[in-house]
């Protein structure tokens, strides 16, 4: 991929009032037919904990992540924070295991804290839990490797690698005080009314308008003159993959109904967040890791929805035909 310049002075400053303002990077979730099916149910960070039968259902519960300065001045507390760097810049701590341009922080807010943007907090007592994804009881750890496999585009960290250690004793820091066995309020991210049908030009509108000011008319996000990301990018080789959840309809409008624009959550209207992101999962991205035999028999085995654009047409294009092989770059 050519350099890209800089951005301009303009969009600099608009860009760093809005970091300030909401304390962290976020990235929105790419002309698809438009669809009348009704929103699969699709997973989320983790399952709601499941209730035995006969059983009351799990409470829902306010809770409120300790402040920075309770970290504990110890050996422990070394390893939170370089797991808060690792989360907030994981470009500059874990690139070995980095494929694209992204942070852990793009996806999980003001370090991982805010409410409605998949919190790290609620995600780590979720664990172990079921998940639909690979049809197993998954560790915190393991699927924290999956977000490096498919979010990050890169390979997954071994289990008990000094990078998932930082990183889980980061969420169990944060998620100090909360209980298991109960829905923390704000987990995950929270998903808006689906419209009876999903516009894509509607979507490639709400996205000159509301979106490319940060991430760019072409989706590849901006980068400071030191080629830092400032804002990700959306599609195209140095997003997420095919596999990463916000790769979704789903997901990617529920983030972006909560999140975006930076720091004006809940501004864009349902029909405008299902839009916008099915405008831009509708582009092309790095393959799905999991990918076997061909684009038909992948999708089958794990896009089979309405909400995952994988294996179908947009302008004309099949999505995933094109895709460049997934996992760490070679520059």
């Amino acid at each position: 991929m050519s350099e890209r310049s800089p951005p301009s002075v303009g969009n600099w400053l608009a860009g760093i009032l809005a970091l300030i303002a909401a304390g962290g990077l976020g990235y929105l979730l790419p002309k698809p037919p438009a669809t009348n099916s009704q929103a699969p149910t699709t997973e989320a960070i983790a399952s709601p904990p499941a209730s035995k039968a006969g059983s009351p259902p799990a409470q829902s519960v306010d809770f409120k992540p300790p402040s920075e300065d309770q970290i504990p001045d110890n050996e422990f507390g070394a390893m939170v924070r370089l797991g808060e760097a690792i989360f907030h810049d994981t470009q500059g701590n874990a690139k070995e295991f980095v494929g694209n341009s992204l942070q852990c922080a793009n996806c999980h807010l003001d370090r991982g804290r805010l409410s409605n943007s998949a919190p790290l907090w609620a995600a780590y007592v979720a664990f172990p839990t079921y998940r639909d994804k690979n049809g197993h009881v998954n560790t915190f750890q393991e699927r924290m490797q999956g977000c490096f496999r498919f979010s990050m585009n890169g390979k997954a960290p071994a289990y008990g690698d000094k990078v998932l250690v930082a990183l889980e004793s980061y969420a169990h820091f944060l998620a100090t005080g909360a209980p298991t066995g109960a829905i923390l309020k704000g987990r995950g991210y929270p998903t808006p009314p689906k419209p009876s049908n999903l516009n894509y030009t509607n979507g490639e509108q709400v996205y000159a308008q509301k979106c490319a000011v940060c991430h760019g008319a072409d989706g590849q996000g901006q980068a400071a003159s030191n080629k830092t990301t400032v804002f990700p990018p959306l599609w195209g080789d140095y997003s997420y993959n095919w596999g990463a959840g916000m790769s979704s309809i789903k997901n990617a409008a529920g983030f972006i109904k909560a999140n975006m624009p930076l720091s004006q959550g809940n501004t864009l209207s349902d029909q405008e967040a299902w839009d916008v992101a099915t405008f831009i999962d509708s582009h092309e991205r790095p393959q799905d890791p999991r990918f076997k035999d061909s684009v038909a028999a992948t999708r089958k085995a794990h896009h089979d929805s309405p909400l995952d654009m994988y294996g179908t047409e947009s302008n004309g294009v099949l999505l995933g035909q094109n895709s460049t092989p997934s996992g760490p770059r070679v520059e």
